[in-house]
């Protein structure tokens, strides 16, 4: 699986995490795969996830919401006049993931999280949320 598309299913299964419980992780992986595959206009196409992507994604979600405090905390703090309480939950859910592949995943470097965070943000979020996920970012940067 290419890594956009394994960062598009650890977006989709943290925003999903705030629906189910922490230990349906790989569960919810499974069901993301199938919907995704229902849904993929391009039948030719499917997500195909072998066993070391979804060890991959399983723990990348698993390791975030065990640093969404610190995360949360850093968010704040160049936030301004926005806290993580006031925030849409997919624009959050991409400040996470892209905090997180920034400053804690040393595999990417942060130029590349901070453009597919903005690509997520236009794909799954309003009009506005690509330019206020950037801004975000580029003060963590």
């Amino acid at each position: 699986m290419k890594r956009e598309k394994s960062r598009e299913c650890t977006f989709l299964l943290l925003f999903s995490n705030d629906f189910h419980a922490a230990n349906e992780v790989a569960k919810q992986l499974d069901m993301l795969i199938e919907n995704q595959n229902d849904i993929n206009e391009n039948k030719e196409d499917p997500i195909i996830a072998k066993e070391a992507d979804r060890e991959y994604i399983t723990a990348r979600v698993i390791d975030i919401e065990k640093n969404i405090e610190e995360i949360d905390k850093k968010i704040n703090e160049v936030a301004v006049g926005w806290s993580t309480e006031r925030m849409s939950k997919v624009d959050l859910t991409i400040l996470r993931l892209a905090y997180y592949e920034m400053k804690m995943d040393e595999e990417v470097p942060q130029k590349v999280a901070i453009d597919q965070a903005i690509n997520l943000a236009k794909k799954y979020s309003g009009e506005e949320s690509s330019s206020f996920v950037n801004g975000i970012l580029a003060k963590l940067y």
